[in-house]
């Protein structure tokens, strides 16, 4: 008697593959935007048989918008298929001092809600709450949550963040992916600058640029190949924890370099240099005040000649070729620019292009719907930086 052959078992199951050509249909959708039944099957390679009830489930699903007959040189003309952007949202939140922003947009990366409030209370209740609000009747049709935070992230988790109340590292996008049933992002707020920045604004153009932001603290976002790039345990970027001055004095999440050239120290420097109020835009006052007083415009000298030893020794490990200045560092007038990339340009082993970051309170928003977009077309179960 032979021996009976079992045929070998796939090792995609059959609700797997499924979903691998429903995927397919989507992803061709979404970029072709409109098309035949025809067009579809040729596009994805599957046969009529299959797109046929996938074609189905994705107009009840709202994916799918049957149209009017499309224009034919011969025949009959065909029925048009359209996706419709509003089938897949994504949330964008901002964590910052004293405050919360959420955007809800739509696969496009229109913007249909935005809510700002004061962040008061438990984060993750806030965000499970703020979402939900802002989606609607739509949260069905939620795919993915962006959370930034100005703090090291990794795995979801975040830590470093005094100014949000999260010095210890804690998983608010486990829990937020577990409340809401989504992939969830979370990543530390000058990333999603950077990645704002290069899909949208002053790094568009280039595959390669480092974001020096400047706040409270100052940190970098880095973008190498087209991607942000955070390090083995998401502290790439921590800029102001660099020993370049041994005046800075680090402390409670605060590093050395910040400490003596963020905005709070330059804020408290022009106070002791020009009795009186402290500035609200230190950066900008600096440079207004050292026009015409010696005194501040020395010390503005300084703040240059700090930033571009910090500049310069991030080019001497990434060259990244382009920087651009965030936050504070925006404040800077022409002059003040061209007063660093001269600095720069002496000391760096590469050439590097050093200009003004152009979106504002906009790029971390601008970031995060990227990142919201990419987690929900994905097909992963989760993407949590780590």
């Amino acid at each position: 008697m032979s021996d009976v052959v079992t045929p070998p078992t796939s090792p995609v199951s059959r609700e797997r593959a499924k979903e691998i050509k429903r995927q397919s249909v989507i992803s061709t959708a979404r970029q072709v935007r409109v098309l035949s039944r025809a067009e579809l099957t040729e596009l994805t390679g599957l046969s009529p048989a299959t797109l046929t009830p996938l074609v189905r489930d994705l107009i009840a699903e709202g994916y799918l918008i049957e149209r009017g007959p499309g224009t034919s040189r011969a025949g009959r003309p065909r029925a048009m298929l359209e996706f419709n952007p509003r089938a897949e949202l994504v949330a964008a939140v901002s964590l910052e001092p004293s405050r919360i922003s959420c955007e809800i947009a739509d696969s496009d990366g229109e913007v249909i809600a935005h809510r700002t409030a004061r962040l008061a209370g438990d984060i993750v209740e806030t965000v499970c709450r703020f979402i939900p609000e802002l989606v609607g009747d739509g949260l069905s049709a939620l795919r993915g949550v962006a959370i930034a935070a100005p703090g090291v992230s990794s795995g979801g988790a975040v830590r470093l963040a005094p100014s949000v109340g999260l010095v210890e590292g804690r998983p608010i996008g486990e829990t937020v992916q577990r409340r809401l049933g989504v992939p969830v992002v979370v990543d530390n707020d000058v990333n999603l600058m950077a990645a704002g920045e290069h899909a949208a604004g002053a790094g568009s153009d280039v595959a390669d640029l480092l974001l020096l932001h400047v706040a409270d603290g100052i940190g970098a976002g880095l973008v190498l190949d087209g991607q942000v790039r955070r390090g083995a345990g998401g502290a790439a970027g921590e800029v102001g924890f660099l020993p370049l001055d041994p005046a800075g004095q680090g402390h409670d999440g605060v590093g050395p370099f910040e400490d003596r050239w963020s905005e709070n120290a330059i804020a408290e420097r022009l106070v002791a240099l020009r009795p009186g109020r402290r500035p609200d835009n230190p950066v900008g006052t600096l440079v207004e005040l050292a026009r015409t007083d010696d005194a501040v415009a020395a010390y503005a000298d300084e703040v240059l000649r700090a930033w571009a030893r910090l500049i310069v020794s991030c080019v001497c490990v990434v060259d990244p070729g382009r920087v651009l200045l965030s936050g504070a560092a925006a404040q800077l007038d022409d002059p003040a620019i061209a007063r660093l990339q001269a600095l720069v340009a002496e000391a760096a082993p590469a050439s590097t292009d050093v200009r003004r970051a152009v979106l504002g309170d906009r790029a971390v928003l601008h970031g995060a719907i990227s990142y919201a977009l990419s987690a929900a077309t994905s097909g992963l179960p989760t993407l949590l930086p780590t």
